[in-house]
């Protein structure tokens, strides 16, 4: 039986992204200067104006948003007032206040914490103890081995064609485009044979391009050199600009918020979403790093052989460490029973905020790049390592021996 999955991504010109880009570039200044502030920083972006407001508490770091801004503004391209929106005349308006301070004693000493005793304190089980959830929710994460990234093949493919947009824009090969674009991809499923049924790319350009142009340069220069040629088929329909022109764009064609991409973000709709929005946030905030912990734990149980796809569920509540439940879902691809993954899990990693910030070492300026492309199937972040996938396949074994 054919069934159809359907994936987007949209380019760091999108509105949305910038204003994401703008709130993790915010967040890892201020990390770059204290390593320990808290920062929760919303953005709106639309035409001639950045709107910046949310939480932040820092010690001894200044930062100079108005350039920040207009650095993140200017490294997407937009650099010239006939898009709308640039870099040096964008108004730039802040409403910053410190993070409530019932949610801070929270954080900084979570319930857990507070119940013990010294000696508790000392002990070394209790060493990732001490702070709390930044809120309640739930997290996902997940991994299929239906490509090396071990990540849904639709999303994969539409990455791919946004991040070509964006490089052909950038380097000049198409000196035409402009910084907003958005892609799309279906693909179907029939048995073992899997190809692609449309693509949809929707990309800003000048005004005196015919679209018959557009059309073909998208098809020769992005989707054929980024789509593996077996995927192709006669049938294939190609959507480029459907809607005729696409002149105005970016926070000039649509205002942008920060969060509002997140399944962009994540497995493009391969599973649920849970907790919040990603960017802006410190690791503190477990919607952001127990999020990506759990990826991190989902891809290594799919490297380990332990299953062919599996999402993870985490969840918490505001103010302790410990989460109040975790789940495996391997949807019956897996070598164990769900229960028995779930307890190997729960004994090779530590999802106590504190924990996950240690071990992925989450402090740090690393925050901006993940704005745009997706936050997952990118080897160069923490998360993406794979590095518990032998003690996992070893356990499982002894397990499955008993």
């Amino acid at each position: 039986m054919r069934k159809y999955y359907t994936s987007e991504s949209v380019s760091e010109g999108h509105p949305d992204k910038l204003a994401d880009l703008i709130s993790d570039s915010i967040l890892d200044e201020f990390l770059r200067q204290e390593p320990t502030a808290r920062v929760a920083c919303e953005t709106l972006v639309t035409t001639g104006l950045v709107m910046v407001a949310g939480e932040i508490t820092a010690k001894e770091a200044y930062v100079d948003i108005s350039r920040v801004v207009r650095d993140a503004v200017r490294s997407v391209g937009y650099t010239r007032a006939k898009f709308g929106f640039d870099a040096d005349s964008v108004a730039v308006m802040t409403s910053i206040d410190e993070q409530s301070p019932d949610i801070a004693g929270g954080v900084n000493y979570s319930e857990e914490w507070r119940g013990m005793t010294e000696e508790e304190r000392a002990r070394p089980e209790n060493q990732f103890s001490m702070i709390g959830a930044g809120d309640q929710g739930l997290m996902f994460g997940y991994a299929t081995d239906e490509t090396p990234e071990l990540m849904p093949l639709p999303l994969t493919l539409a990455h791919r064609l946004t991040r070509r947009v964006a490089e052909i824009r950038k380097n000049g090969t198409l000196d035409y485009l402009r910084p907003d674009a958005k892609a799309q991809v279906t693909i179907v499923r029939d048995g073992d044979a899997t190809w692609v049924d449309a693509i949809v790319i929707s990309t800003q350009h000048r005004e005196d391009v015919s679209q018959e142009t557009i059309r073909q340069d998208m098809i020769e220069r992005v989707i054929r050199e980024v789509v593996p040629q077996e995927l192709l088929t006669e049938e294939t329909k190609y959507y480029i600009n459907p809607s005729g022109k696409f002149v105005i764009g970016g926070p000039h064609g649509d205002t942008g918020l920060t969060g509002r991409k997140i399944i962009v973000d994540t497995y493009g709709g391969a599973v649920p979403h849970g907790g919040g929005a990603f960017s802006g946030k410190d690791p503190t905030k477990v919607d952001r790093s127990a999020a990506y912990y759990a990826r991190y734990i989902a891809k290594n149980l799919v490297a380990a052989g332990l299953a062919k796809k599996a999402m993870v569920e985490v969840a918490y509540a505001i103010g302790r460490a410990h989460p109040v439940s975790m789940r495996v879902d391997t949807f019956g691809t897996g070598t164990l029973e769900d229960t028995q993954l779930t307890a190997l899990v729960a004994k090779h990693f530590d999802a106590r905020p504190q924990a996950i910030i240690a071990n992925l070492n989450l402090l740090r300026p690393i925050y901006a790049q993940t704005a745009a492309y997706g936050h997952f199937g990118r080897p160069e972040f923490p998360w993406e390592q794979t590095d518990k996938a032998e003690a996992l396949r070893q356990d499982a074994a002894l397990v499955s021996a008993h």
